[in-house]
């Protein structure tokens, strides 16, 4: 890959893991101008934040995973590609929501317990089903993610105005008075934030395979930690905003639809368009995964927030597990 003309396969360890560190700068202002204008756009249509955080937010702060993850499967690097999506859904709930919710504690609502959330424990559980098989995500397997996706979209289609009339947002009729950016400002910045996501993602996925050959940690183990906390840059900068702003709904909404999207649109697309294989480990991560939805569910569900208390705990959960994968890195 010579993409920023240095052959990142023969050069030396050092550089490979200056230009990952980079890459990850370059991916997350990428995200951050993709995620800042797609969402005043959707303003513009008069959509709750909630549906926002869960859709435009969401797909937006998962665009690193995406380019990532299909830049792999391409590659046949199927470890990387689908650990990427693992390791990042538990970055998502563990590391960020609760290092947030330890921070400030995170309210949750209804509706995202009982739509949204037994989507994603539905989606962590049939990958589970379909990759702990053969290690194989293969074509069907994305088909079958991709229809669970369509189904998920046009349920939030159809509650969109339930969402409107659900959320309260008192602090936004001063906000309506300010100037927004113009539509094709706007698109230019999406557009921009696109090509830096795009672009950065195939060097990082080259750099970050190299680095963890010369340390000697499988591209399983790599793709599930590192890689994973680079792509979830993006997830992390717009949760905290948004739980310091007391924006609940994107912050929490924000995680929820991008570990939805991460599982049923990433692998689903990469799945349908280039099956791959993944190692044995897969078959115990993604059941770490699995459960950890499980308690986040568990969790949203006691007094309708995730306390402290709880955020400690996932904080715990999310590090005991990278313990558990660079302890069998090979």
């Amino acid at each position: 890959m010579d993409l920023i003309g240095i052959d990142q396969t023969h050069a030396p360890t050092a550089v490979n893991v200056i230009i990952v560190v980079v890459t990850i700068l370059v991916i997350a202002q990428g995200a951050h101008w993709l995620v800042e204008a797609a969402a005043r756009i959707a303003k513009r249509l008069g959509i709750s934040e909630l549906v926002i955080g869960l859709t435009v937010v969401a797909l937006g702060t998962s665009a690193p995973e995406f380019a990532v993850t299909l830049t792999a499967a391409f590659k046949h690097q199927g470890d990387i590609s689908v650990g990427n999506i693992v390791g990042s859904n538990i970055f998502n709930l563990g590391f960020i929501m609760g290092g947030c919710a330890t921070f400030r504690a995170i309210p949750t609502s209804m509706i995202l317990f009982k739509r949204d959330g037994p989507f994603l424990v539905g989606s962590s559980f049939l990958l589970l089903a379909l990759i702990g098989w053969d290690l194989r995500l293969g074509r069907i397997d994305g088909m079958i993610l991709l229809v669970l996706l369509g189904a998920y979209l046009v349920l939030l289609f159809k509650q969109r105005k339930v969402d409107s009339q659900m959320q309260l947002e008192p602090e936004e009729e001063p906000s309506r008075l300010v100037r927004l950016p113009s539509l094709p400002r706007d698109s230019l910045v999406l557009i921009s934030g696109l090509v830096l996501v795009t672009l950065g993602s195939r060097v990082l996925v080259d750099a970050a395979t190299a680095v963890a050959r010369s340390f000697g940690v499988s591209e399983w183990v790599i793709g599930v930690t590192i890689i994973a906390a680079g792509t979830s840059a993006p997830e992390f900068a717009t949760t905290l905003v948004g739980v310091v702003k007391r924006r609940f709904d994107i912050s929490a909404g924000n995680l929820i639809g991008s570990d939805i999207f991460n599982l049923l649109g990433v692998l689903g697309l990469a799945g349908t368009l280039q099956p791959v294989a993944v190692d044995p480990m897969a078959r115990y991560s993604i059941l770490a995964l699995a459960l950890m939805v499980v308690v986040v569910m568990v969790f949203m569900r006691t007094g309708w927030r995730i306390s402290r208390l709880e955020g400690a705990g996932l904080l715990f959960i999310a590090l005991a597990r990278w313990i558990f994968d660079f302890s069998t890195r090979r």
